[in-house]
């Protein structure tokens, strides 16, 4: 897998990344959310305050600035309890179709934070909101080398 440098790299050569985030900016937002990026969000963040891979206008992943991240129950369901999911799922990119990828900073492997599947329809039922990536950065390289598909699904034969 390519390291972190490397997909950032990526990040700005190909496709459309907001200015970086200040330190300033990252405190700012950890304290107000309550729990702390992960040395991969905040490698990214550090780098660029969200981006738009493949397309500036209707972009196949919107990874969110800062000031864009939410808790995922209430971007999708309009609601904060816990009736409508986890208090610890985090939307950090938003799809095509009001679909969204979520980070869970509930748990982590490895001082990294695992990355759901945000399927709108069936949110937040685990059976379909399974983890997709174990990291951000995974995540992140699998994204860059989708070629524009959501490569976490499963083609039908």
């Amino acid at each position: 897998m390519p390291t972190m440098t490397e997909l950032l790299e990526e990040v700005s050569r190909h496709h459309f990344p907001n200015p970086p985030a200040t330190p300033a900016q990252i405190e700012a937002f950890e304290a107000r959310m309550g729990w702390r990026l992960d040395p991969d969000m905040r490698a990214f963040y550090l780098h660029c305050d969200g981006a738009k891979l493949f397309d500036r206008i209707d972009p196949d992943f919107h990874f969110l600035p800062l000031a864009m991240i939410r808790r995922a129950r209430t971007v999708m369901l309009q609601d904060d309890s816990d009736k409508s999911g986890p208090a610890s799922w985090y939307v950090a990119c938003a799809l095509q179709d009001s679909n969204y990828v979520i980070v869970d900073v509930g748990q982590q492997s490895g001082g990294r934070y695992p990355i759901i599947d945000g399927y709108r329809e069936a949110f937040p039922d685990p059976y379909y909101c399974t983890q997709i990536a174990s990291s951000f950065s995974e995540f992140l390289a699998g994204a860059l080398h989708s070629e524009r598909r959501w490569f976490w699904l499963r083609e039908e034969a």
